[in-house]
């Protein structure tokens, strides 16, 4: 049903006046003309398509042409989408090409000016976008607001790059996306007080309430990575105008099962109004970030969904301007091929590169921890076999190696609690912020192999056990696929499987892994340069002094 004008009856949701009724929507070339209230037969709810309201796609591993295409089949017609991570592997260049796909389709992408590349100084990016970078995408109409700022100790201390960013956000009258968390108190209202209007990291109602109450709006997330809704679901219920559901990353074998939807009804089945549900879903976005986003109002871009019931919320049909872009399953977007683009100069590894020395008997270990970004501080005693610190699988104490991917560097290696592997290894180009090549395993001999895997296609992510080996390459930046995304799910589910016949009980060994190298969040994870201490911000030894 792809033309200009039709007419759709059943149920209206009308979620900006708060009333549920039978009637007829008219559209009338990607608008919708008249809405008019009358009786009808139809057994559907019309009601407006959904909205994550923070989102990396590259998270997705696949483009945005290829998110798209599965997005839209769960009844997300938009989302509010931070390009942070391409931003750290190839600048700008990484941003206008999110964008520039995103284009080529019919579902909205609404990308942000990354505020915080790289994210610290104590990691490899590729590229570095200062204040004069930052200028030239917010002053761009395609370029909806600042992404989320990360350096709040920055913005607490008054850096002059970080003020002059937030000043910039205000020139060009962008919102600006924040990332703060534990902040409360004080430090959350200098923090807001400094332009910043949300924030997705809230660990407890408490802290989300501090921050509310400072005037900012807390998005309750729930994605593949960090879940965060079961502790803030309860906002819902006496701040429904003061927060947003989102995601913020999305795996390819979670996306290919549901997106916001899935939101919808964990809410529902909590005794949540439907309505107010989806009111978070829809309007409070569309009204924070200024959304060229249809709210089921005359008037409006025809952006809606078709569903069977607001209990079980089959999704029927999803259209964005008028446009049919999927049904039962079935997504119409066409696919989109385009030429990879990449920065990757690392050089095949060796097994001497990896061994550690035994300084000393105790070391400091990760301790990385399901379901979280977190880590803890460990320590433990070293398995050391001829001088050397070797993982040790009875105390599921293993070896993990970060190597840079834009010059070549020595690895940096620390050991790491929690992955359960007997024996093999997994190696992937997914590693945030700065997606340098990051790596986990038993023997040296298959840390090595998954990270060769990788360095062969340029990007990816990997398995190594013996002669096992299997490799899902990423071309686009090291981060996405340009394939199909049920295919890319379904190999991404395989590696998962995978690694879990190696031994590990995390419910994403993949996704875990990613995370070990992300500074910004505490407490102990390990950089291309060096193990880092992320409570006291600063590089730490292996070796207990």
């Amino acid at each position: 049903m792809n033309s200009s004008t039709f007419s759709i009856k059943g149920t209206i949701v009308d979620v900006v006046n708060n009333r549920i009724y039978k009637g007829s929507v008219d559209i009338d070339n990607g608008k919708i003309s008249k809405i008019t209230e009358s009786d009808n037969d139809e057994n559907i709810f019309i009601l407006p398509g959904f909205i994550d309201s923070h989102i990396h796609i590259e998270s997705s591993m696949l483009i945005p042409s290829e998110f798209a295409r599965l997005a839209v089949k769960h009844g997300t017609v938009a989302s509010v989408s931070d390009p942070h991570e391409i931003a750290n592997v190839l600048g700008i260049d990484g941003v206008k090409f999110m964008i520039a796909n995103g284009k080529k389709t019919p579902f909205k992408f609404f990308f942000g000016a990354p505020s915080c590349v790289p994210a610290t100084p104590f990691e490899t990016s590729g590229f570095s976008l200062g204040v004069n970078e930052t200028e030239e995408l917010l002053k761009r109409d395609d370029v909806h607001y600042l992404a989320e700022m990360m350096n709040f100790p920055g913005v607490l201390h008054n850096d002059p790059e970080v003020m002059q960013k937030l000043a910039l956000a205000k020139k060009y009258n962008k919102v600006v996306d924040g990332h703060a968390p534990g902040l409360t108190g004080n430090d959350a209202r200098i923090y807001a007080n400094a332009g910043i209007t949300t924030d997705h990291e809230c660990f407890t109602t408490e802290e989300a309430i501090d921050k509310i109450n400072a005037g900012m709006k807390v998005l309750i997330r729930e994605g593949s990575a960090a879940k965060n809704f079961n502790e803030l679901i309860p906002l819902l219920k006496d701040f429904p105008d003061d927060v947003m559901f989102c995601s913020d990353d999305k795996h390819p074998d979670d996306l290919v099962n549901g997106h916001m939807n899935l939101i919808y009804k964990r809410a529902l089945a909590l005794g949540f109004e439907p309505l107010r549900i989806l009111r978070t879903l829809t309007v409070n976005p569309i009204k924070h970030f200024s959304l060229n986003v249809g709210l089921l109002q005359p008037g409006d871009d025809a952006d809606f969904i078709v569903v069977d019931n607001l209990n079980d919320l089959t999704v029927l049909k999803t259209f964005i301007r008028g446009n049919l872009v999927a049904e039962k399953g079935n997504s119409f977007i066409e696919p989109i091929r385009e030429e990879p683009i990449n920065i990757f100069n690392a050089s095949a590894i060796k097994e001497s590169d990896i061994q550690v020395s035994a300084e000393k008997e105790t070391i400091k270990v990760i301790g990385a921890i399901e379901g979280q970004l977190i880590t803890h501080i460990l320590t433990e005693k070293a398995l050391i076999e001829e001088g050397k610190i070797i993982s040790n699988t009875d105390n599921d104490v293993l070896k993990i190696v970060v190597l840079n991917r834009y010059t070549a560097a020595k690895p940096a290696v620390a050991f790491i609690k929690g992955f359960g592997f007997k024996h093999g290894a997994i190696a992937s180009t997914v590693a945030h912020d700065s997606h340098n090549i990051i790596a986990v395993g038993v023997s040296d001999a298959d840390i090595v192999n998954a990270i060769n895997l990788v360095i062969s296609e340029k990007g990816g992510i990997s398995l190594a056990d013996g002669t096992k080996k299997i490799l899902l390459p990423l071309p686009f930046a090291g981060l996405m696929s340009g394939n199909d995304g049920e295919l890319v799910a379904e190999k991404y589910e395989t590696l998962n499987k995978e690694a879990k016949i190696l031994g590990s009980k995390f419910s994403s060994p993949y996704m875990t892994l990613s995370f070990m190298a992300l500074l910004v969040i505490p407490e102990l994870k390990l950089s291309d340069k060096g193990l880092f201490d992320g409570n006291n911000f600063r590089f730490t030894t292996l070796f207990l002094k």
